[in-house]
């Protein structure tokens, strides 16, 4: 099966590209980004040498999902999705705080609250919790984006202080993570999950706030499958998950956490395929949809004709 791992497009009125570990996203003259979603995986901040065939279709047909299950929430950056494995909307200036939201004790929450701490991202947390407990209500725990290297903590006040964002701004920003984590509860558990928790980017555009980049999709989130939930934890178990977390695990089994002096293992062609079935699986799960495999036999050339059309036809961008 093909994959694809590198791009180098040159769309018409390109101005620029910016590569991610997972995304590759080009700039369309002032205010126009083409996401194009890589089949690129990344686990411990390191990429993976193999690409996952249909990995970027499924990631960017999730987040298309939730974009627009969310539009009445908050506007979002999205025009529309010429290429099943890319997106293309407007290009907002980012604001420099991720808006991490948590329902449940469960990752770096329940790691730090292992270390004794009571107290995450200015949020008080109540004693006597389990790992993977639900909290009274969901938590905002912020984190400031970093250019380079991990993003860190932070809290509500020390982003007020040190003007990161302004005030009226980020209570917006809190008032609309809420909102769009409640949505997000619910269409989870019509699928029979339960959303423990997610983070969400937000940016400015014309001096608004929009949505962007991915929402909801496994390597922005974390899933647990309600069923079994209650009994799991009852009996101290760990939560059956809806994630990537199986590639971490592999990982690690592997000898490798992405550590000064570990070398990354070889994937066998067999654990490639059994990502990618495990990714298709997580699509249908989390949209309730069978997942319709787009042609890949020339992946460089589908994807160059699909946007190239998109943006002939693209109207002249006017959002107050």
């Amino acid at each position: 099966m093909n994959s694809i791992t590198e791009t180098d497009f040159r769309f018409p009125n390109q101005t620029g590209v910016y590569k991610g570990k997972v995304r590759d996203v080009y700039f369309i003259e002032n205010d126009i980004v083409v996401m194009v979603a890589s089949d690129r995986i990344s686990a411990f901040d390191h990429v993976l040498p193999k690409g996952i065939p249909y990995k970027g279709q499924v990631l960017n047909q999730v987040a298309t999902l939730f974009l627009d299950a969310t539009k009445d929430i908050v506007p979002n950056w999205l025009l529309g999705t010429p290429d099943p494995s890319v997106a293309v909307g407007l290009k907002c200036e980012p604001i420099r705080v991720e808006m991490v939201i948590r329902g449940y004790l469960a990752g770096h929450s329940a790691r730090e609250y292992k270390l004794g701490k009571r107290v995450l991202c200015g949020v008080s947390l109540p004693e006597g919790m389990r790992e993977n407990d639900k909290f009274p209500e969901p938590i905002i725990t912020p984190a400031s984006k970093a250019e380079e290297g991990h993003d860190e903590d932070i809290s509500r006040e020390e982003i007020i202080a040190q003007n990161i964002v302004p005030e009226e701004i980020y209570v917006q920003l809190e008032k609309y993570t809420r909102a769009l984590f409640q949505r997000g509860t619910e269409m989870a558990a019509k699928q029979g999950l339960i959303l423990v928790d997610t983070k969400y980017e937000f940016g400015l555009y014309n001096g608004k706030v929009y949505l962007i980049d991915e929402i909801h999709t496994p390597d922005s989130s974390r899933y647990f499958y309600a069923d079994g939930y209650e009994e799991r934890q009852a009996n101290g178990e760990q939560q059956k998950q809806l994630s990537k977390e199986f590639v971490r695990q592999w990982l690690i089994e592997n000898g490798f956490q992405g550590l000064e002096g570990q070398t990354m293992p070889f994937m066998p062609d067999e654990f490639v395929n059994t990502i990618t079935e495990r990714y298709i699986e997580l699509y249908e799960k989390i949209s309730g949809r069978t997942f319709i495999k787009a042609d890949n036999s020339d992946m460089r050339s589908r994807i160059e004709k699909n946007v190239t059309g998109f943006l002939k036809d693209l109207k002249p961008v006017n959002h107050e």
